[in-house]
């Protein structure tokens, strides 16, 4: 995607570009040094310099190779770009922006310490450079802007999406013509019973017979034309609506887990859900009558115009103006229920927050406190349903009178020509039905726009997930084998945001059958460095190899089932302890099983449960203790038999007992396995066959635990603030 703003000829023209020198990126930024909004403002890299425009002047211009280091940096509400001159030293602010210019600049930042570094390589191709070119809102992956891109092609993704159901389609469609069919030949039939069999005076009991049982018939046809439409469009919606779900549910595990992170559960929930019912309501409510209503509608003005065309034309004189509030309001229409479904999104997400920490909750005694939060942000949803309620209840009774007012002037105008003797009065009757039938389908289009705004409004969002590219992807040939375990840090650096660096230019191997033990201070980066590892994201820089291959070769799915992980914070599913055990290897074996769980410590207290593998866990395993969770967690990781283990503070938050027993679990587990470990308790680290302190996103220290306390350096720190905090308990 093309991440440069043309720039206007007046900025242009206020620098020349040397022999050779071309502009690399150019981004505009709309507030000034002194925090004051601007116009005409831009940030220039050419391959030579950096140039601040603010304001139509240069206010900084500099050689790259007068810099030494370029970034981007996040304040509140705003960024700004630093650099450091050579010459001083020292890091100078010289331009501020809104946030949703910062992904520009953290280009601008990254592509001048590339070319400052001398490298080749290009970032136009990196993942969090991708902006629209148009708002600049940032777009992950390889999206398309759904802001710019235009409802139509919206439209033709879900017609695509559709595809698998044009038999479906193609049955409500004849059956919507066939229905019309039906209702349009009913006041043939009435006006031909008027004026031959009641007016002419030439009428008898058979042809009344004969009239009421065509028309028993025609109301026996329209009932079930009326079901099967009904039935058929109710399975074409049910079928593309659990289309939807099972696909956004699909993607939405394949997403990384920024993207995940990102967006709060009720939100996803939301469009999983609550915009695939849409889709389902539009299909049944919607497309299964909308060829009935446009084949009767203009079935009835054939007919009509065939009666009178004048009173044709005066029925339908006042269509246009009601088309053209319908058109005027539809931005309107549009806003409001988008807005409607951002604060659905608000209503669930503070729902599912409260149910899940229901716990701390009542502990905290916050019962009332959550209760009155909820019902302010349930009150905000409530207060948007009810004004676009109100909206609509003003605006529809609005275009239904202008409307109507076609049916009174052809009411007046037709009894004044009944009375001429230029219509009869079957031809009358006969003519006002069909205008009921005229305005009965336009009364339902104005409905239309509604229900319209209402699926591209859930469209929008469902492919707002369906349009995002995983940015962790299986190669185009990639590789599956067993790994041995041996990994390589080569100059890997990474942020989850362009922006905000967490680790920087990370050095270090770890051979086959080694444990690493991972230290540092709290916000360091060291669940960050185990996330790459275990390949959640994506290196932004350097190069991660395991085995020697660089691990974006692998096969996605055979690297991960060779990992085994146990965290700190332990998840079991709402199911049994079986099931959440066999979660790691769906096939494996009761022997297997049983043999893990021994392994763990975790087979004895499993067998005194109320049902013992089949004991059901609870929401989160919250029927257990920690320990207990912390050691069905372990065999899960055994029954696995992982080449590569990551332990994220395993053992933290336990009492001794529990401590003790997952210790030796954990020494079963790790031996003869490539370990890596985070531990709150640096002893726990102490048998470690090396020690990686992480300070300032970068490693700090590198030993054994004997080497780092003889340097007395960081880990030293570390482990004698722990014995003083120790000292202190145990003095308490």
């Amino acid at each position: 995607m093309e991440l440069n703003v043309k720039l206007p000829q007046e900025i242009l023209s206020l620098f020349q570009l040397r022999d050779k020198e071309e502009i690399r990126y150019s981004s505009p930024f709309d507030i000034n040094r002194q925090g004051q909004f601007t116009n005409s403002s831009y940030g220039i890299l050419t391959n030579n310099r950096l140039i601040i425009v603010e304001d139509r002047q240069i206010v900084y211009e500099k050689e790259l190779a007068e810099l030494s280091a370029m970034k981007c940096e996040s304040q509140v509400n705003s960024g700004i770009l630093v650099v450091t001159e050579k010459d001083t030293d020292t890091a100078r602010h010289v331009a501020r922006f809104s946030m949703k210019q910062i992904s520009r600049f953290a280009s601008i930042a990254k592509g001048g310490m590339l070319m400052m570094e001398g490298s080749r390589r290009t970032v136009e191709n990196r993942e969090y450079e991708k902006t629209c070119p148009k708002c600049g809102r940032a777009l992950p992956g390889t999206r398309v802007c759904p802001k710019c891109e235009g409802k139509h092609v919206t439209l033709m993704k879900f017609v695509r999406l559709c595809s698998n159901y044009k038999r479906q389609f193609l049955q409500v469609a004849l059956m919507m013509l066939f229905a019309s069919a039906i209702n349009l030949a009913g006041p043939i039939f009435q006006q031909r019973f008027i004026d031959d069999t009641l007016l002419s005076g030439h009428g008898n009991v058979p042809a009344v017979i004969r009239f009421i049982l065509i028309m028993a018939v025609i109301t026996v046809l329209s009932i079930i034309t009326r079901y099967l439409r009904s039935l058929w469009s109710a399975k074409l919606g049910a079928g593309i609506s659990m289309d939807i779900r099972e696909k956004l549910y699909h993607r939405i595990q394949i997403l990384t887990l920024s993207f995940i992170q990102d967006r709060r559960p009720g939100e996803l929930m939301n469009r999983i859900n609550n915009d695939s019912a849409n889709i389902r309501k539009f299909m049944e409510d919607a497309f299964g009558s909308i060829f009935y209503q446009i084949v009767l509608m203009l079935g009835a003005i054939i007919v009509m115009l065939t009666i009178s065309p004048g009173l044709t034309l005066l029925s339908i004189v006042f269509l246009p103006l009601a088309f053209s509030l319908s058109v005027g309001f539809r931005k309107v229409i549009h806003r409001r229920f988008h807005m409607q479904s951002k604060k659905g999104d608000d209503n669930n997400s503070a729902l599912q927050d409260v149910i899940s920490g229901i716990r701390v909750v009542k502990s905290f005694g916050k019962e009332q406190y959550e209760s009155e939060r909820f019902k302010a942000v349930s009150q905000t949803y409530a207060n948007i349903q009810k004004n676009n309620e109100v909206f609509w209840a003003a605006f529809y009774p609005m275009l239904t009178f202008i409307m109507g007012m076609g049916i009174y002037f052809v009411t007046a105008l037709g009894g004044f020509k009944a009375l001429d003797g230029s219509l009869s009065l079957g031809q009358l009757l006969q003519f006002i039905t069909y205008a009921t039938m005229l305005y009965g389908p336009l009364g339902w289009m104005t409905h239309l726009p509604r229900m319209i705004v209402q699926m591209l409004t859930s469209l929008e969002r469902i492919y707002d997930v369906l349009d995002e590219q995983p940015k962790i992807h299986n190669a185009e040939h990639p590789i599956s084998r067993e790994i041995k375990g041996d990994v390589v840090f080569k100059d890997v650096c990474f942020g989850y945001r362009s922006y905000e660096t967490v680790l920087d230019k990370i050095n270090f191997e770890i051979k086959k059958g080694e444990m690493i033990g991972i230290v540092g201070a709290s916000g360091t980066g060291k669940s960050t460095l185990i996330n790459l590892v275990m390949h959640l994201y994506d290196v932004d820089d350097g190069e991660l190899l395991i085995d020697g291959i660089n691990i974006n070769d692998y096969r996605l799915e055979d690297f991960h089932r060779q990992i085994g992980v146990v965290l700190q914070e332990t998840f079991l599913f709402s199911d049994t302890i079986l099931n959440n055990m066999r979660f790691a290897k769906p096939d494996a074996t009761y022997e297997e099983i049983i043999r893990a769980a021994k392994m763990a410590n975790a087979h004895d207290f499993i067998c005194k449960t109320p049902n013992g593998y089949n004991t059901y866990v609870g929401e989160k395993g919250f029927n257990l203790s920690g320990g207990e969770r912390q050691r069905i967690a372990i065999a899960r990781a055994i029954l696995n038999d992982p080449k590569l283990l990551i332990l994220d503070e395993a053992t933290s938050s336990l009492d001794t007992e529990s401590e003790y027993l997952i210790q030796k679990a954990l020494q079963r587990l790790t031996a003869g396995r490539t370990t890596l470990a985070i531990a709150h308790r640096l002893s726990t680290l102490k048998d470690a066959d090396r020690l990686i302190v992480i300070d300032g996103h970068k490693i700090a220290e590198c030993g054994t635990h004997n080497e780092l306390l003889e340097q007395k350096g960081i880990y030293y720190q570390l482990v004698t603030a722990q014995l003083q905090m120790q000292t202190l308990k145990e003095d308490a």
